[in-house]
């Protein structure tokens, strides 16, 4: 009689766990190559399958590609970090139709290109905040092969902050006010300059953004300007433009994205609510990009490690029983 009454109970255990997961359905992922939407993509696979019982699969995408699958064929259904001012046309015209929705942020400061300063430079000078500050003081960041010069660190040709830097360089007559523009070969020789200056102690102005693992290893203070989105669009990101204005980046929105068709989905309802409420900031990423550099981990490597090692943040995006049900899973 007791196996009776067990196996009745275990049954309706299992039946109501299948009705969980069914409850909640099938999530498509989409999962970029950066590091930073990588990561949180594969948080948001491990908290939905594990948290949320639901069959959440990943497919490999890209910023263009998938947004254009997002608005025009409804797949995948969730985007995590999602870089959506590179296509306002066609993201802005999807969400009036609804059939994409903004959830809200995945990164609650944005990502930021600039120049920046190391932080032991800022410290020591704390009157230089802004871009026109640093211009005043070409002696504080001397360049390797002048030092009577100061030197703006720029990335490799082909990137459009490259481009960006060397016409705000331009417009504010960096040369004539004692400055040199050095361009790097590649990624990682940009890294290098860094690296080595830091190191050694050094002051430098160079094009960067965040977040980055470097940035973790090697603090910076991005100096401020103001953004001019009218002459961003005619001169700042135009190479042959002939009279650029001085002009600095704007805050880029990292977004959580999903489709509308999924959005109106009856059965989500638990985890639209976890994705209104989960975002980090540029400095938790960095903390987990950063690890993940330095184990040559991949994303569900580092979902894991940010799972296991940050509880006081991610226990806050979710209910008491999901928390309890992932740390379970970890």
């Amino acid at each position: 009689m007791r196996r009776l009454l067990f196996s009745a109970v275990a049954v309706s255990a299992l039946l109501s766990a299948g009705a969980a997961r069914a409850a909640c359905g099938d999530v498509t992922l989409a999962v970029f190559s950066w590091q930073s939407a990588e990561a949180l993509d594969y948080v948001d696979q491990f908290i939905l399958k594990n948290g949320y019982d639901c069959n959440a699969t990943t497919v490999a995408g890209d910023t263009v590609p998938t947004i254009t699958s997002m608005a025009e064929k409804g797949q995948p259904d969730l985007s995590s970090e999602t870089t959506t001012d590179l296509l306002p046309e066609i993201v802005n015209k999807a969400v009036a139709e609804g059939k994409l929705v903004k959830v809200g942020p995945a990164i609650s400061d944005g990502e930021t290109s600039g120049w920046y300063i190391p932080k032991y430079v800022a410290d020591a000078h704390p009157e230089i905040k802004t871009v026109d500050d640093a211009m005043k003081h070409p002696e504080l960041f001397p360049a390797p092969e002048d030092p009577s010069k100061g030197v703006v660190f720029q990335g490799p040709q082909g990137w459009g902050d490259t481009v960006v830097t060397a016409q705000l360089f331009k417009a504010l007559n960096a040369a004539g006010k004692g400055f040199v523009l050095v361009p790097s070969g590649s990624a990682a020789a940009l890294d290098g300059e860094i690296a080595k200056g830091y190191e050694h102690k050094q002051g430098f102005i160079a094009s960067y953004w965040a977040p980055t693992s470097l940035l973790q290893k090697y603090p910076m203070k991005r100096l401020e300007m103001a953004h001019d989105p009218v002459e961003w669009k005619r001169c700042t990101t135009v190479q042959e433009c002939p009279d650029p204005k001085p002009n600095y980046w704007g805050v880029s929105d990292m977004t959580t994205l999903v489709t509308g068709k999924f959005a109106k989905r009856s059965d989500v309802g638990p985890v639209m609510d976890y994705l209104k409420t989960r975002n980090w900031d540029q400095n938790t990423v960095g903390k987990v990009m950063l690890w993940m550099t330095d184990n040559q981990a991949t994303g569900q490597d580092g979902a894991k490690w940010f799972l296991k090692n940050m509880p006081d943040l991610w226990t806050k995006w979710v209910p008491a029983d999901v928390a309890t049900k992932v740390k379970a899973a970890l």
